[in-house]
């Protein structure tokens, strides 16, 4: 008679639980572009880089007391002078860091608001151009094409120009002349990925042209364009920069390219009121090319599983 304490291999098999193999695939996958990600040391430099200047521009200006435009001390102190600031005085007297601080939220919000813009027009011309093709692509790309060739320094002038210097005309401008690239980079993917099967599979069972766009083709676009909005971005801080040193912004934001143009004049006595705001501009655009290269990195099935 058999042993009832020893189990044969048969008893074994059917006591283990059964695993699914898709499961088991898959999970090792689940988080590969974070990994890929972290693995880029200097895409996680990037990222740190960049969470330390929003702190900096958002959050550490409210641990100060009083008005960033008030005077502190005497003019063009140097910093760590005596009676001077961390960070020196500018030529009206005033703090040039805690200007830098806030000043950046309202570059930063320009380039954020701009970067939304650009992504949300750019997206929806290329998809709608690369699903539907024929004559709609045809209009579409012509409309894209005029945009690009705009003279884009030129072309945001005249706007700001001729509706005054606002938050709302320096996204206007910056907007409509950044968005072709995104348009053209969304409308290769659609023109790949819409005779794929798992397209033809959607339109077999009779999802809307407005649901494969958004729900099917959409989703596997997205790594592109996230990858793409941090270039975007980095290209609307250096867009806007420019505008406000050329006086075309709200002076009252006092952001990192106004207050260099403010500067400029007394770069040689005051030294730190231009150096400051532009290696802010510096870092920042910095830290958004690194994140944007990791997040490619990320989402290159090619390199996934190195």
């Amino acid at each position: 008679m058999a042993d009832p304490m020893v189990f044969t291999s048969s008893d074994e098999a059917a006591a283990m639980p059964e695993v699914d193999p898709g499961r088991v695939r898959e999970a090792p996958k689940k988080y590969q572009g974070l990994r890929m990600f972290m693995r880029n040391k200097a895409a996680v430099f990037g990222a740190i880089l960049l969470l330390a200047i929003l702190f900096v521009t958002f959050i550490l200006p409210f641990f100060f007391s009083g008005e960033r435009t008030e005077r502190v001390g005497s003019i063009h102190l140097a910093p760590g002078a005596e009676g001077s600031t961390t960070f020196g005085t500018d030529y009206l007297g005033r703090d040039v860091g805690r200007i830098v601080m806030q000043g950046g939220s309202a570059t930063l919000k320009v380039a954020g608001l701009a970067a939304l813009m650009i992504v949300g027009i750019g997206t929806t011309v290329g998809a709608l151009a690369g699903y539907y093709g024929g004559w709609v692509d045809n209009i579409l790309m012509r409309f894209t094409e005029f945009f690009q060739v705009l003279p884009g320094l030129l072309f945001a002038i005249v706007i700001v120009a001729l509706y005054g210097p606002s938050t709302t005309t320096i996204v206007l401008a910056i907007g409509l002349i950044a968005w072709p690239t995104i348009a053209r980079l969304v409308r290769a993917e659609f023109l790949r990925q819409k005779n794929l099967e798992y397209v033809k599979a959607a339109r077999a069972i009779g999802s809307s042209d407005a649901r494969i766009i958004f729900k099917t083709i959409m989703p596997n676009t997205l790594p592109v364009v996230i990858v793409q909005s941090t270039l975007v971005m980095g290209s609307a801080i250096l867009f806007e920069a420019g505008l406000a040193f050329l006086g075309l912004s709200n002076p009252k934001d006092l952001s990192w390219g106004f207050y260099i143009g403010a500067n400029r004049s007394y770069f040689l006595s005051n030294w730190w009121g231009v150096t400051f705001p532009g290696l802010m501009i510096f870092f920042t655009v910095l830290s958004l090319s690194l994140i944007g290269d990791g997040l490619q990195d990320a989402a290159n099935p090619k390199l996934r599983g190195r």
